[in-house]
């Protein structure tokens, strides 16, 4: 990739040899003998770097570097300076130049630090990719769900994403999504470019959680010999993902509530507040408000982070959601494991009704992907689906339906022909039978033959 720079000098010679040597090294090269020049040619062209002397006729290099950042933020500037003025070009750093050159200077040098500046640029291009990618995957409008409860969620989660300072607390079973609920409304949010860092809280012990989370200064305990930044400073300016915050204990729950009532922290062993502006999600799988009554967990705490609660509902008792969710993680399966299954027998798809998921979502994929590992064929039978658990379930047989089986069957026939736009011939395919046996049991069914585009 061809990059863009600025190079602002008023020494004629210097500014051409500098000039020859970067547009040799293939980059695309913009002069300026002056600050009013450069500026013009920010506005203008806004390149990705700029290699800027401090000493300038009429507006400085310093004046010059403050107006660059507003008029371009992500242009990278180094500077340059005599070494008399080291002075100016450390208060060029503080104001956000990426480096600075001591004149004179070997062209070599030069180019090599131009080089890490590009490096910089790259590294900004993969993360920025990074994050249009996760915008993408966890897009509010990519969830699977026709369940009126998750959608009503699902709005009330976006609403939130859109003010990045509220604090939410996701609560469900362990499976039903929590987390990527939480990098949605991360991901559609003003601070989707920052990070996002997350932590489950009952995975370490609480003095090791401890410091994860707040950092140490030197000397703080035994094994302490350097400064460690916690989870809680990487993150301001993000987002930070407490998942099983109910699993803290009350030492832990004093500091996050200093964290969310004024903005600041001590690490271990520090005696120096730090500020920090970072939005945090929490999320348990228990009922925190029955742990506030049984006195497991801070009353006070409990109400800063219950600011705005949402609560997914287990997968038994969304039972419409099922059979969408079973065939969007089956196409996934079909991607990462090179197969090309298209459906479920009728059979399939009751014991999938039926099942009632204790592990939910997460549950429900790893069935999913063990079927898919072991059938052969197109569609997933069955004796494929090997569950957690035993329940009573019926063989489905085609002349012996009982009521309640029978309208099973019509019901995914149904959902079936609608993902399939009516079409027949795919519907059959992806149900596993033959299109005169889809016909039969429409007919039985007293389904209408649809009349889309594909129904044929």
């Amino acid at each position: 990739m061809a990059y863009s720079i600025l190079i602002v000098d008023d020494e004629a010679l210097t500014l051409r040899t500098i000039g020859r040597a970067l547009d040799s090294e293939g980059f695309e090269v913009f002069l300026a003998s002056n600050g009013e020049e450069a500026l013009k040619t920010m506005t203008t062209e806004q390149p990705d770097l700029a290699l800027l002397d401090v000493v300038l006729p009429g507006i400085d290099g310093i004046e010059v570097l403050r107006q660059v950042k507003k008029i371009s933020p992500a242009t990278i500037v180094v500077m340059m300076s005599a070494y008399h003025l080291v002075d100016r070009a450390v208060e060029a750093m503080k104001l956000g130049a990426y480096d600075y050159l001591i004149k004179p200077f070997h062209i070599s040098d030069m180019v090599s630090t131009i080089r890490r500046a590009t490096e910089m640029l790259a590294f900004r291009v993969r993360v920025h990719d990074t994050v249009e990618s996760a915008k993408g995957r966890y897009d509010f409008g990519r969830v699977v769900t026709e369940s009126p409860a998750m959608r009503e969620i699902l709005e009330m989660a976006r609403r939130a994403a859109e003010s990045d300072h509220t604090t939410i607390l996701i609560q469900g079973e362990s499976g039903t999504g929590k987390e990527v609920l939480a990098k949605a409304i991360h991901y559609n949010s003003p601070r989707a470019q920052a990070p996002l860092i997350s932590l489950n809280c009952a995975a370490l012990p609480d003095t090791l959680l401890e410091s994860e989370l707040f950092g140490y200064e030197p000397g703080a305990f035994t094994d302490a010999r350097r400064r460690k930044e916690g989870l809680i400073e990487k993150a301001s300016g993000g987002t930070l993902f407490l998942d099983e915050i109910g699993n803290t204990s009350f030492s832990l729950q004093a500091k996050l509530l200093r964290v969310l009532e004024e903005g600041n922290f001590l690490r271990l062993g520090g005696t120096k507040p730090i500020q920090v502006d970072v939005r945090i999600i929490t999320a348990t799988n228990r009922v925190l408000k029955e742990a506030v009554t049984k006195g497991d967990f801070r009353e006070d705490l409990y109400y800063r982070l219950n600011v705005l609660p949402l609560f997914i509902p287990p997968l038994r008792e969304r039972q419409e959601d099922i059979l969408p969710l079973a065939l969007d993680i089956m196409q996934h399966f079909n991607k990462e494991l090179k197969k090309n299954f298209t459906g479920f027998t009728p059979a399939a798809a009751e014991l999938l009704q039926k099942y009632p998921w204790p592990g939910n979502i997460r549950e429900l994929r790893n069935v999913l992907e063990r079927g898919i590992l072991l059938a052969e064929g197109a569609v997933i039978t069955g004796r494929h689906l090997q569950f957690q658990q035993s329940f009573p379930a019926v063989p489905m047989a085609d002349r012996q339906l009982s009521g309640t089986l029978c309208e099973m069957e019509s019901s995914y026939i149904s959902f079936v022909l609608g993902r399939e736009n009516g079409s027949v011939l795919r519907t059959a395919q992806r149900l596993g039978i033959g299109r005169s046996s889809l016909y039969a049991k429409m007919k039985r069914h007293n389904i209408p033959v649809g009349t889309g585009r594909g129904a044929i």
